[in-house]
């Protein structure tokens, strides 16, 4: 962790801290504007054995780009307690089944696929290269290895399926379309447009 925070600091300066509760270690930045990045730590220290295609994309750290609004000290209150357990849920998938994560991969949010809250929906995740945070979380050059940054976005079972059927561009092409983003946003509506939701748009 610490080499990673150290690096960090360069960019965040004091804003950077570790954080550590009963769901694991962590790294928390606080932004000028209001909101806030929770990353991983430690998934950097394994290389995943990436496709051919993706050599160079050996290293990452996954992160949420969390509101303004989010309570992140209320670790008990499963309405926002759910981003620590999936960060290092997700980790620790990567490193026990010696497997890899990169931009457009999409997991359901457990075998039930449940929403994620009662007021956060989407029970599906796509990891996606930093959109808002493209600068601040730009890769990390070390001697020995790049670390890239993968954000961490809910998205809803017809985003899902859209995606299956279209592929990643298409549905990033969506969200750009709509202005979705990596920040989290428990009052985003699904980008697809149906018979059922067009008048609430």
């Amino acid at each position: 962790m610490q080499e990673l925070k150290s690096n960090l600091s360069k960019r965040f300066g004091e804003s950077i801290q570790p954080l550590k509760n009963s769901f694991g270690e962590f790294l928390y930045v606080k932004l000028k504007n209001g909101s806030s990045i929770l990353l991983t730590t430690g998934l950097s220290d394994f290389k995943m054995p990436v496709h051919e295609k993706h050599i160079g994309k050996e290293y990452i750290e996954l992160y949420f780009n969390l509101p303004s609004y989010w309570e992140l000290e209320d670790s008990k209150n499963p309405k926002f307690s759910w981003v620590f357990s999936w960060l290092e849920r997700l980790k620790n998938y990567v490193i026990n089944n010696n497997t890899w994560f990169g931009h457009g991969h999409t997991m359901p949010c457990g075998k039930e696929m449940k929403s994620l809250s009662e007021s956060m929906l989407q029970n599906h995740f796509i990891l996606s290269d930093p959109i808002d945070l493209e600068t601040e979380l730009s890769p990390i050059i070390e001697e020995e290895k790049t670390i890239r940054f993968l954000a961490i976005i809910p998205i809803f079972p017809d985003e899902m399926d859209f995606k299956q059927g279209k592929g990643t561009f298409k549905l990033m092409e969506k969200f750009r379309q709509y202005n979705v983003t990596e920040k989290l946003d428990d009052y985003r509506k699904t980008i697809l447009k149906t018979r059922w939701n067009i008048m609430g748009r």
